[in-house]
This record gives C-alpha cells, sequence and structure tokens, in this order.
C-alpha cells in the first residue's frame, strides 16, 4: 500500500512539474510574441512619400535656382554638394546638385539629369528643382528614396544655359544652340544647322525677334526659304563653354559607374532617345534597342507623355546633340524628355509657362522609374522594377 502511494505521490509530482513546465513555455511563448509586436523601430522608413509644396507660378531664373541649390545645401548637409561645372559665356556658374548619402561610402551608380540647355524652356529646369527638393525631403521618411541616395549618386543640372534661362531664349550668348553644338554628326544642313558661329571668329550672328516666333534669326531673314528649326549650330564642336563643361563633367561621370542621362526640354508631350543624327556613327545593339522600348511602353503606360515616333511635330532629324553625344561617348542608355504639350509648341517662339505644379507632377514618375532601375540600366538589363509613388501621381491629364 505504501508502495503504491509512493507511486502515485511521484506521478502526481510529475504531472504538476510537466505542467508548470509546459504553461511555462506557453507563457514564454507568448511574452516573446508580445515583446516583438510591441518594439517600435527608432525610425521607420516606409512612410507614403510627400510632393514638394510649389504653388502655380513659382518659378526659378538663374538667382533663384542659385538661392534654391544653396538652400538645400545649408538644410541637408549630409545628402548634398552644390558645385560649379563651369562658366557660361557670361560668366554664370552652371550649378550641379549632387544627391547621395554622403556617410554611406559603398559603391555607388551615378546618373545625370540636366535641363534648359535651351534657356527659353523652363520646365526643363523647373523638373529638376523639383526632383531635387522631393528626394531630400523624403529621404528620412520613406524607404524607396532612402534606397535611391543609399546606392546611387544622382547629378541634377537645372540651367545647362544660366544665360539663355535669364535672357528667355533659345541660344547662348553667342546665338548659338547647345544643343547642336556636340561633337555627333556635326554640323549637317540636312541635320537642320548651319555650322556658322561667329563672323571673323568675333562677332556673332545675332538672332531677331519677330513676331510671331520671337526666335527668328538673320539668318532666317537674309533667306527666307530656309526651314524655320535650322539653326546656328557654332563654327566647330564645343566651340561654346556650357558644353565644354558638360562634356567634362560627363566623362568624369565615366569613371563612377554612369549609368543613364535625362536631358530635359519641352514642349513636344514626348520622350525620345538616339538616333536623331542623320547618319548615326554604329547601330544599336538587339538588347539595345530592347531596352529603349521598354522604357518608351512603360512612359506610354503610365504616363500622359507619348513616345518620340508619335509626335509628329519631331519627325526631323538633328546634328550635334546632348542626347546622340552621350550615347555614342559612353553607350548608357541616354533620353531626351519633352516636359509640356503639344499646344505649349511655338516653333522656337516663346512658349506660355502655366500649371507648373501639374507639369512637376507629371515628371516625377518617369524621373522616379529611372532612379529606381538605375543599376538594371547601368548593365541594359529589363528595367522592371515599378517605382513608389504618391497617390495622385501622375495626375490627370489638363482638359
Amino acid at each position: 500500500m505504501d508502495k503504491k502511494l509512493s507511486h502515485l505521490l511521484a506521478f502526481f509530482i510529475c504531472g504538476i512539474f510537466l505542467t508548470v513546465l509546459f504553461t511555462g513555455c506557453i507563457n514564454q511563448g507568448q511574452k516573446s510574441a508580445i515583446s516583438t509586436e510591441t518594439v517600435i523601430p527608432e525610425a521607420i522608413l516606409d512612410q507614403p512619400s510627400i510632393l514638394p509644396n510649389w504653388t502655380d507660378g513659382e518659378y526659378h531664373d538663374y538667382y533663384g535656382t542659385t538661392e534654391m541649390l544653396n538652400g538645400f545645401n545649408d538644410k541637408y548637409p549630409d545628402l548634398v554638394d552644390v558645385f560649379s561645372i563651369g562658366k557660361s559665356v557670361l560668366g554664370r556658374d552652371i550649378w550641379c546638385i549632387r544627391l547621395t548619402n554622403e556617410k554611406n561610402d559603398t559603391i555607388k551608380s551615378s546618373c545625370l539629369i540636366d535641363g534648359c540647355i535651351h534657356g527659353g524652356e523652363w520646365e526643363g529646369g523647373e523638373a529638376c528643382l523639383y526632383l531635387a527638393e522631393y528626394l531630400l525631403i523624403n529621404f528620412d521618411a520613406n524607404e524607396t528614396i532612402a534606397h535611391i541616395l543609399n546606392s546611387s549618386e544622382v547629378s541634377i543640372i537645372p540651367l545647362v544655359n544660366p544665360d539663355g534661362r535669364q535672357a528667355d531664349t533659345r541660344w547662348n550668348e553667342n546665338d548659338i544652340d547647345l544643343n547642336r553644338n556636340f561633337d555627333i554628326d556635326f554640323g549637317r544642313i540636312r541635320g537642320s544647322v548651319i555650322p556658322l558661329g561667329k563672323l571673323f571668329g568675333r562677332i556673332k550672328i545675332p538672332g531677331l525677334p519677330n513676331s510671331p516666333t520671337r526666335e527668328f534669326t538673320l539668318l532666317h531673314k537674309l533667306f527666307p526659304s530656309f526651314p524655320s528649326w535650322f539653326t546656328n549650330c557654332g563654327r566647330h564642336p564645343f566651340s561654346e563653354p556650357e558644353t565644354q563643361a558638360m562634356r567634362d563633367f560627363m566623362r568624369d561621370l565615366e569613371n563612377n559607374d554612369f549609368s543613364f542621362y535625362v536631358n530635359c526640354h519641352c514642349a513636344t508631350h514626348c520622350i525620345g532617345y538616339p538616333w536623331d543624327a542623320v547618319k548615326p556613327p554604329f547601330e544599336k545593339s538587339k538588347q539595345e534597342q530592347y531596352i529603349y522600348d521598354y522604357v518608351m511602353d512603360w512612359v506610354v503606360e503610365n504616363t500622359e507623355y507619348e513616345r518620340v515616333d508619335n509626335i509628329s511635330a519631331m519627325e526631323y532629324k538633328t546634328s550635334g546633340d546632348v542626347t546622340d553625344w552621350c550615347f555614342k561617348e559612353f553607350r548608357i542608355p541616354s533620353f531626351y524628355f519633352e516636359i509640356l504639350s503639344l499646344d505649349y509648341n511655338t516653333k522656337y517662339g516663346v512658349s506660355k509657362h502655366d500649371h507648373l505644379v501639374h507639369w512637376m507632377e507629371t515628371t516625377l514618375p518617369v524621373f522616379m522609374y529611372l532612379l529606381v532601375n538605375i543599376d538594371n540600366l547601368r548593365l541594359w538589363r529589363t528595367p522592371d522594377i515599378q517605382p513608389s509613388l504618391p497617390e495622385g501621381v501622375p495626375p490627370e491629364p489638363l482638359q
């Protein structure tokens, strides 16, 4: 009897021990689960991005652009480096803002986006400033943008042609079309250019105002039968200080995994790519053409912009343009981006400038798509990463 009681007592004690042990495991598991769910990280990098607080009419000339860039440099010293890549004919700085997390010293891809190579095309420069502000104000909260600035260097030049921007004219101070002054199929009349440069190397051939087309040149006054799009491309490639500065800066980027280039214009409502040259120096490979087509299709499907071969106004050849030269020189994906709509195109005339915020929001998806695919583009791989965008971007087309 005592033996049986001893066995029962032992069994009872073991049961209590196992019950306590099992309950403890459950409780411990519950504590771990609760602990995991209630720990809040110090920095949350998955917040929806916000848009810059711009208003219509808030355009930035050379001095306004300079002030804005310096403001970014002061406010975001660890993300911003502002410097001049060279001087214009009149000695104005050609400012570049480089955006990257300077605390992250890993190897990074680089890209270049610029605007206002034609000074009267204001929205090209505004889109550059808008993109810079968008990336900066969202870096601390948005995971996509944090990744972009942690893993890449985004160089932005808002005003390639600061003198032209101040004068609200297509050309630089020497009345040269800077986007015809690059060393690619240079100076061909079939490419809508005449390599006049300056008379005797000293006297510029001026553009004369002529209503309704303000940018009507002396060349067209003397030879009215010349098509209106003919322009003075300079006496030789890189004759102008602005194009020399761009050439040298891009060559520096070549040493830093230069991945893609975008040259912003207005106003024919499209995105395009090489070749515009009458006689391209080489044929694109099948993979290069595939990537260009993929990007064009993405833009058409996800924004209101069209691809260039759908725009009748762009059915002409040009010689000496920067997008062709960049592709030829560095063999990277290179694009020209025509902001605004065809309603704004006045054939080198005075463009109207309105609905600024709308046009800035239409450009943002294109830039963000290219930025999230920077490594794919550098390697000519399919750029199939979709960008995260704020609600309402892109906006509905203007009526």
